[in-house]
């Protein structure tokens, strides 16, 4: 079970001004994470900003090396990713995404923003026509997503606001994971969680406390944190996750 910070897989200044400096100049965009939580004017500029986003982040995205040194890590041992990205990176390297849990939506879908039901809807061909559609940083109406039952706007699944729906199919297969191997050994690599994150980080200590054999491998850059109670148990890295993904390939190759 992993997670990472993005900024492992490049989100850096430089990209974002590349992609996105005309929003950054003409609403004040700061960051990638800003842009996702914006209130945008119009639903022709918010899918503008998505479907660039989306275009490059999965459509065009190419395996890094920490992706492929975690997955010669994983090898062909059972695993169960839960990540708070939601770009589908972990998919396009390979990744089963039946063994994925994006627990605060991914970029791969949308819904209604209501949402008037709950069935998610593919987004990758829609987002590719109004990515060459669009101009001067809008969308044409007429490609705009419909929401099929109420008319309504769409929105990517994120968890943005109260209309947020849970992908309950992912959470429960997590749960079988996690009965499957109650009481036996597990392993948790968590990668980039700062201590701050409460959504991932805190249960999954919360899991090695509850679990008599399983371990705990943390790895973040200028920020290690492990509870008192499962210290025993754990092993923290601080440094690159670059660094230290390469040298866990070579010492289990």
């Amino acid at each position: 079970m992993t997670d990472w910070n993005r900024i492992a897989e490049k989100l850096n200044d430089a990209t974002f001004e590349n992609l996105f400096g005309d929003f950054k100049r003409k609403y004040g965009l700061t960051c990638i994470l800003h842009g996702m939580g914006a209130r945008w004017p119009s639903e022709e500029e918010k899918w503008a900003f998505w479907s660039r986003l989306i275009r490059h982040y999965c459509q065009q995205y190419k395996p890094s090396q920490v992706m492929e040194d975690l997955k010669a890590v994983v090898g062909e041992k059972d695993y169960f990713i839960v990540t708070s990205n939601g770009e589908c990176h972990f998919e396009v390297c390979g990744f089963s995404p039946k063994k994925i849990y994006e627990v605060e939506g991914t970029w791969l879908v949308m819904q209604c923003i209501r949402p008037c039901h709950e069935t998610f809807y593919p987004v990758l061909d829609s987002v590719k026509e109004m990515a060459a559609a669009e101009q001067n940083g809008r969308i044409p109406a007429k490609l705009l997503p419909r929401c099929p039952h109420c008319g309504g706007p769409m929105a990517v699944h994120i968890a943005a606001g109260p209309g947020f729906i849970e992908d309950t199919g992912a959470r429960q297969r997590y749960g079988m994971f996690l009965d499957r191997y109650h009481g036996k050994k597990l392993v948790v690599l968590e990668l980039g969680i700062g201590w701050r994150n409460q959504l991932i980080k805190a249960p999954l200590m919360r899991l090695v406390a509850q679990e008599p054999h399983a371990a705990y491998v943390t790895v973040n850059l200028g920020e290690v944190y492990i509870t008192d109670d499962i210290k025993d148990k754990s092993f923290g890295i601080d440094g690159p996750l670059s660094d230290v993904m390469a040298n866990l390939r070579k010492a289990c190759g």
